[in-house]
């Protein structure tokens, strides 16, 4: 199967609080995450085809990301099966504050997974290659293979599409951003987000934050501002995206679905303006229900939304 636009990364099983029990116990539902699993699946849903590269452990974890990706028509060709390292698993709990998550990564498959485990053909023959912040910072290992995916891509005119997604959990604010401030500088369009900018650039107005990623030779930044939009920011043009309204539920994986979606446009032809207005109702949308993957909408959703 050949594909335009391929994912690298790490995929989590998750589960994501539901409700809590008069005595006090919480209940969780069974889903799953992993920002560039998440952003894979969403693209797909907009009508791209898509490809992941990752490690998943031989368990029952492992099993249901396989089933997932094989029904959702992700190609998994690029998916090693790990009989040593087990599949990561992550908690979120929602409180009035937000959602917080609790990661459960450390040693995981995906973590495994070096350049010698990156398919070369399937990366040079797509159109994207996608990878983000968390696909360099799960092990020095994972790092070397999204530098390799990248080099390959280059090497053939792929066109590289990178998400900051910085983790301070993962690693400490200045080797991440030597890292992934590298991987910008190998992309073509970046997905920075406002917290990610304040703590790996210490910049908080957006024009600033969109010209210092420019300069780092990206052609295009999408900046992800949450409920105050996006910012779309290329040399010579400058845009704001308003938010799509939603009835928030759950905001996990609202950005990967952004990133995603203006992919998925992106490929089927869009221009970055009429792509990331797709992406904000898509992400919009996804809100609206709980879980990172299960509440993607697809393209006929988005479409009917955009409608009214």
């Amino acid at each position: 199967m050949s594909v335009d636009l391929v994912c690298i990364g790490e995929p989590m099983l998750e589960f994501n609080q539901h409700e809590e029990e008069p005595d006090g116990r919480r209940l969780y539902l069974e889903g799953f995450g992993g920002d560039t699993s998440n952003a894979a699946i969403a693209a797909a849903r907009q009508g791209a085809q898509v490809a992941y590269l990752t490690a998943v452990g031989q368990d029952v974890a492992g099993d249901r990301f396989m089933e997932l990706w094989q029904a959702e028509g992700v190609d998994t060709a690029g998916v090693r099966r790990s009989a040593e390292r087990a599949t990561a698993v992550y908690f979120v709990t929602h409180t009035a504050a937000g959602h917080a998550f609790l990661y459960y990564r450390k040693d995981s498959a995906a973590a495994a997974y070096g350049p010698g485990d990156v398919p070369e053909a399937m990366v040079a023959g797509a159109k994207l290659l996608y990878a983000s912040g968390i696909s360099h910072g799960i092990s020095a290992r994972a790092a070397d293979a999204v530098f390799h995916a990248m080099a390959v891509a280059r090497a053939h005119g792929v066109r590289v599409a990178y998400d900051t997604n910085y983790r301070p959990r993962l690693w400490p604010a200045a080797r991440a951003a030597a890292v992934i401030h590298a991987g910008v500088a190998q992309s073509d369009i970046v997905f920075p987000g406002m917290e990610d900018a304040a703590a790996l650039t210490g910049l908080s107005d957006p024009d600033v934050i969109a010209d210092f990623y420019l300069r780092m030779g990206p052609r295009l930044v999408v900046l992800k501002m949450g409920a105050e939009g996006a910012l779309v920011a290329t040399p010579g043009t400058r845009l704001r995206i308003p938010p799509f309204p939603a009835r928030v539920v759950d905001a996990t994986g609202a950005g990967d679905t952004f990133c995603g979606s203006f992919l998925a446009r992106t490929l089927a032809g869009d221009l970055p303006e009429a792509a990331a207005r797709y992406a904000a109702v898509a992400a919009a949308l996804k809100c609206e229900g709980y879980g990172a993957v299960r509440p993607i909408p697809t393209q006929a959703a988005v479409r009917a939304a955009m409608e009214r």
